[in-house]
């Protein structure tokens, strides 16, 4: 015996349908906005409006950095233009995921004549390096780092 598609069939189809959708965007929706790491700054026009003055008085320093996870520690490599190592007056860092702030956490660097050290045991994936630093002469040096781990 073959039942009949009537009205409440189909009503009750697309309720389902609709249901579903709603439902999977709001979670979606919910996570996003769960997740979101926050503003980089207060006010992007203030921010902006000092840029290229700080972004050339980093850029004066001619530092380089690296990083990387070492045997649980986390190693930053700061460098001049002539290759040497170059400890800065001051140097905070937090290490996190790119997309989430449950992660993150500001590691106690110490320098070793070489570089910055710091244990910390990281998983595997991407992580950011948001390093800040201030030069002997007062100049300050922002910059975020990538680090691949791989387990």
């Amino acid at each position: 015996m073959i039942k009949e598609i009537t009205g409440k069939h189909v009503l009750i189809g697309f309720v389902a349908a609709f249901g579903v959708i709603i439902t999977v965007n709001v979670v979606m929706a919910v996570q996003a906005v769960k997740t979101f790491p926050g503003l980089e700054v207060k006010n992007s026009y203030v921010a902006s409006q000092e840029f290229n003055k700080r972004k050339a008085a980093q850029e004066a320093l001619g530092w380089t950095i690296r990083a990387e996870e070492v045997d649980g520690r986390i190693v930053l490599k700061i460098t001049d233009r002539q290759g040497q190592p170059v400890r800065a007056a001051k140097l905070e860092a937090t290490v996190g995921r790119p997309t989430e702030i449950a992660e993150d956490q500001a590691p106690e660097f110490t320098f070793d004549g070489v570089s910055y050290v710091a244990p910390l045991e990281l998983t595997g994936g991407k992580w950011n390096v948001r390093l800040q630093a201030v030069a002997e002469d007062g100049t300050e040096f922002i910059q975020r780092l990538n680090l691949h781990v791989i387990r």
